[in-house]
């Protein structure tokens, strides 16, 4: 199994932040394409998706073969799918609406092989290579993995200094559509942005990356230049029925 080179390491060795994208269509086509279009990376959403832990694994490899590393937000925090994601080949976790420190410790140790952890061992399974990787490579790919949490409300954001702290975290993720409904704030509410900005700082002190997501160029720009490594521009969906929208109207001579 080949791939693009683990997540953190790119990040670190890019030179730039990653641009990656949301999947949202059950569709190996849109990932191919997301690949060939030069993303770095793409999330597999099953939070806000209908896509299956069949529909995740094969985009998890059609991913990865055409360059991209292959993220997952899962549905939830409670776990119950880590294990196999994992085990599909995953690069990565993003786990939502994180329930503080001690939320970030649990949800580090579900993807973390003992004794720092308590992820199982699936030598068998396609990160293990259907058994042909040794244990030590096994257990060191998974060292590997990109491991992050989601800030989504404001109790998320005051623990954020602990958060980042927490032993086997890969990164961190602000993610400013939930903030801005828990809130109420709009993006640009200076309280709102003082917050994150206090965990964007709290992030570089200790090392570790933070995404987010943004719906245009100038969007992605501007989080680069505030402090962002990987931030997820648009998503396929709102590709299709953009470039959809807009050749309709063209072509009909319709004013948008």
């Amino acid at each position: 199994m080949t791939g693009p080179a683990p997540f953190a390491d790119r990040i670190r060795e890019s030179g730039r932040a990653l641009i990656g994208t949301w999947l949202k269509l059950p569709s190996l086509e849109a990932v191919e394409i997301l690949g060939d279009a030069g993303f770095d990376f793409v999330v597999i959403d099953q939070e806000h998706a209908p896509l299956d832990l069949q529909t995740a694994y094969a985009a998890i490899v059609v991913a990865q073969a055409s360059g991209m590393n292959a993220l997952v937000r899962v549905p939830d925090r409670s776990g119950s799918h880590l294990q196999r994601l994992l085990d599909s080949g995953a690069d990565g976790i993003l786990v939502p609406h994180i329930a503080g420190a001690a939320g970030t410790a649990e949800a580090v140790a579900a993807m973390t092989f003992p004794p720092d952890g308590d992820r199982g061992m699936g030598l068998t399974s396609r990160a293990g290579r259907w058994g042909r990787r040794s244990r030590a490579d096994y257990v060191g790919r998974g060292a590997g993995v990109f491991r992050a949490v989601q800030l989504e409300d404001l109790d998320s954001l005051d623990e954020a200094e602990a958060i980042v702290a927490t032993p086997g975290l890969s990164g961190v993720f602000v993610g400013m559509g939930d903030l801005q409904l828990s809130t109420g704030l709009p993006a640009d509410d200076p309280e709102l942005r003082g917050r994150v900005d206090r965990v964007l700082e709290a992030a570089r002190r200790a090392d570790v990356p933070v995404g987010t997501a943004v719906q245009s160029p100038a969007d992605f720009r501007a989080a680069v230049a505030r402090g962002y490594s990987y931030v997820m521009v648009g998503n396929d969906t709102g590709m299709l029925a953009n470039e959809s929208s807009r050749l309709v109207r063209e072509s009909l001579g319709i004013e948008a």
